[in-house]
């Protein structure tokens, strides 16, 4: 599933692509679940013509800022992407092995002409994507819902202790995936951060020490930030990051360090962690 560093890695096509470009014809799939209710035509009238002035994230969710309002918020769900004509798509974990590079991808959307002939497809494949139409985007459902951002607005010590204060009966895995404390944190960053904190998925929040939150704090600011400097391609992340063996629930997975990762589900979610490291 995409998380920040995907979102973000899409943020920086859209940015360097479509800024300061002129939306010369949008290509609407008939879809009134992915687009909240609306049609097809109402879609491209908001769409053709505009001036798009810039690009912007928070946690998973994007929106472009046009010329004039309603502006459009992109969420890719579980499986949507963002492809630009001519790039190969960004690959996830969780990806086919096959890369589509068909033009308009399968499950295409949303199409964006530019004027300069660029184009830009979102995909979504099953339907848990959305494309909303906001006036205001920060300040509206869903967006003005999120917690605090971990790459662009990471409290400081004392303001995230307070915040995970108001959370004490939250279990720590459950917490991490909550959009409303973090956002743009999913499940493999919850773990990795888990994880390197040493810190058992299970515990709850009143039972972490001060020193515990605080490590906390510290190895979600530098997992986020590790990804997104990698531009959220897997390859490039460090090599002994549990993310590399944490996939398909393998009853035989093990740390780097020969400790064996176990499976548990928290949340709806699969769990992956090392009892042997983690407290």
């Amino acid at each position: 599933m995409p998380e920040l560093p995907e979102a973000e890695h899409t943020r920086r096509i859209l940015e360097r692509v479509a800024v300061g470009k002129t939306i010369a014809k949008a290509h609407v799939e008939a879809d009134e679940i992915v687009f909240e209710g609306r049609g097809r035509r109402w879609v491209a009238r908001q769409l053709d013509g505009r001036v798009v002035e810039a690009a912007h994230r928070r946690g998973k969710f994007l929106w472009l800022a046009l010329d004039r309002g309603p502006h459009p918020i992109l969420h890719l769900g579980m499986t949507g992407t963002v492809r630009l004509k001519g790039d190969d798509p960004l690959v996830l974990s969780s990806s086919p092995k096959e890369v589509d590079r068909s033009w308009p991808p399968r499950f295409t959307k949303l199409r964006l002409v530019l004027d300069d002939g660029a184009e830009i497809a979102f995909t979504n494949a099953r339907r848990l994507g959305r494309v909303l139409f906001r006036e205001s985007p920060p300040d509206e459902k869903p967006i003005a819902k999120l917690g605090f951002d971990p790459w662009t607005d990471m409290p400081a010590e004392r303001a995230f202790a307070e915040r995970i204060g108001r959370r004490k009966r939250a279990v720590l895995k459950s917490l991490l995936l909550d959009q409303g404390f973090a956002a743009g944190v999913g499940n493999w960053i919850a773990d990795e951060v888990l994880y390197q904190a040493g810190l058992d998925p299970r515990r709850r929040v009143e039972s972490l020490s001060a020193a515990e939150v605080e490590t906390l704090r510290k190895k979600i600011r530098h997992i986020v930030a590790t990804a997104v400097k990698a531009d959220a391609r897997k390859r490039e992340l460090p090599e002994r990051w549990l993310f590399h063996r944490r996939w398909g629930k393998d009853p035989d997975a093990k740390t780097p360090d020969g400790e064996p990762i176990q499976f548990l589900e928290i949340a709806g979610r699969t769990t992956a962690w090392v009892p042997g490291r983690q407290k």
